[in-house]
């Protein structure tokens, strides 16, 4: 414990010493900080003292400037803050002394008053009640204003929420994105679903998953890594338009795209294809932009992303051989690639077949370029175990990712219905994953059930929601737009 924190606990005990609660729970402010500015917007001094109106307010003390018998405070609360006067003949005695002798910068503290204009012109509350409402006992960083430590950051998220304001703006930010997919998505007869989070089974994506035990059972569960399958019976029982803003764990490495817990959206769509939800993305994502920008185009760093539509589209063979300055017709050579690969320093298992191989070569070569929205369609089937394969060439699939400032922000496909095709596919999975692949898809049994009963044609597409907010809010962690993302233990 350093001294600062000795003599706030000292005076802790004072108070309680002295009968005064310390932490009450009977202050009721009446007004935000934002409220009261926007009532006297334009209002001059002389105006203000007209006035018959008395605020009361509450929030953290952010800053003091003492002047024996009177002070100017600074309180935020959580729409911004606000400066408050005291002096020694409005307050009762006994609240003057509280706050000369106990209260510090840091304390919660609450303030009733009316509003008035300094010399500087400066909004301000002229206290005649003051309460301290919370003693803090640990002081703020000294220079708080200036904290940009990251690791304190992320790991005590409260100290950043208090001492950098344009963090809680991201936040506030994040909740206009949800609120505004979930009013798009219902707008369109979608039905928002919650799925389960616990999975006998590990499938939906390639993936490794993060492991539990249920006792009562004593059976193994699997945190889901998506919630695709589960999605598509509810297309087989009838719901024809669903969507699910959910968590997804991923037993995979840490860095500024990737956290271990994440969220994402996903929906399907029943009797639609790949190429209907590239338009509803289009239109999605421009309407994002322009609920929050009020435009169609935002800064992300010193670049500039355009949502105009429709979105450049290419397919994977394209924008690889464009990558090397090849023809196409040479990517559907193995060693062509396996050759290729090599000279990239990509790293990648010999024994790949062609359409992972060519995967590697555009996530090696291609995928950071593409700066502006950017789908990304016809995949190789060895990478799609769930995508409905495309009509006259059964060695791809009718799949698109979108790809915005190089990275993945979407995934989508029309969807695989037929149950001895899926059948198929989940046999070639578990095959990779004898030979060692972590990442492949278990054989989901009552999956292939399901679909015997018959599943409509449909389309589905996940969006992962945290790299959503990071173009928006224009950062470059995904640790920036979650509020209390993994980290490694403190030592």
């Amino acid at each position: 414990m350093d001294e600062q924190e000795a003599q706030r606990r000292k005076k802790l005990e004072e108070l309680r010493e002295r009968g005064i609660n310390p932490y009450p729970n009977d202050f009721v402010p009446s007004h935000r900080a934002e409220d009261i500015y926007q009532s006297h917007e334009g209002q001059d001094a002389q105006a203000l003292v007209a006035l018959d109106v008395r605020y009361q307010i509450a929030g953290r003390m952010m800053a003091l400037r003492s002047f024996g018998k009177a002070a100017f405070l600074n309180v935020q609360d959580r729409s911004g803050t606000i400066q408050v006067y005291l002096q020694k003949n409005t307050l009762s005695e006994e609240q003057f002394e509280i706050f000369k002798k106990f209260v510090e910068v840091g304390d919660i503290v609450g303030v009733a008053g009316k509003p008035m204009r300094t010399r500087t012109g400066e909004l301000t509350i002229h206290a005649d009640e003051f309460r301290l409402l919370s003693k803090n006992v640990r002081p703020l960083p000294e220079k708080f204003h200036g904290l940009r430590d990251v690791e304190i950051r992320y790991r005590r998220r409260y100290l950043d929420l208090i001492v950098n304001r344009e963090v809680s703006e991201v936040f506030v930010l994040r909740a206009r994105i949800l609120r505004y997919l979930r009013a798009f998505f219902d707008g369109r007869a979608f039905l928002e679903v919650e799925t389960p989070m616990m999975h006998p089974l590990a499938g939906g994506a390639t993936a490794r998953p993060f492991t539990t035990h249920h006792n009562a059972l004593d059976m193994e569960l699997y945190m889901r890594v998506a919630p695709e399958l589960y999605l598509k019976r509810l297309l087989v029982g009838g719901l024809e338009r669903v969507y699910e803003l959910n968590r997804c764990f991923r037993n995979e490495g840490i860095s500024t795209l990737h956290n271990p817990e994440f969220s994402m959206l996903e929906f399907y769509q029943a009797y639609a294809n790949y190429q209907d939800l590239m338009r509803l993305t289009e239109e999605l994502l421009n309407g994002l932009c322009m609920e929050i920008c009020g435009e169609s185009r935002i800064m992300l760093q010193e670049q500039e992303i355009r949502f105009e539509t429709p979105f450049a589209r290419v397919t994977v063979k394209a924008a690889v051989a464009k990558s090397l300055a090849v023809d196409e017709a040479q990517l559907a050579d193995r060693s062509f690639l396996l050759q290729q690969a090599k000279q990239a320093q990509i790293s990648i298992d010999e024994d790949w077949p062609s359409g992972k191989l060519l995967m590697a070569l555009f996530e090696g070569l291609v995928e950071e370029k593409l700066i502006q929205p950017t789908f990304v369609h016809d995949f190789p089937i060895e990478v799609s175990p769930l995508s409905r394969k495309k009509d006259g060439q059964e060695e791809l699939v009718d799949r698109f990712e979108l790809y915005i400032a190089g990275r993945e922000l979407a995934n989508a496909f029309s969807e695989l219905n037929d149950p001895d095709d899926q059948k198929q596919r989940f046999e070639a999975q578990m095959e990779a994953k004898a030979q060692g692949d972590e990442e492949a898809m278990p054989y989901d049994e009552d999956y292939i059930r399901a679909l015997e009963y018959g599943m409509p044609p449909a389309a589905g597409e996940g969006i992962g929601i945290d790299r959503l907010v990071m173009l928006f809010a224009n950062v470059p962690s995904i640790r920036d737009v979650i509020l209390f993302p993994l980290l490694r233990p403190e030592h």
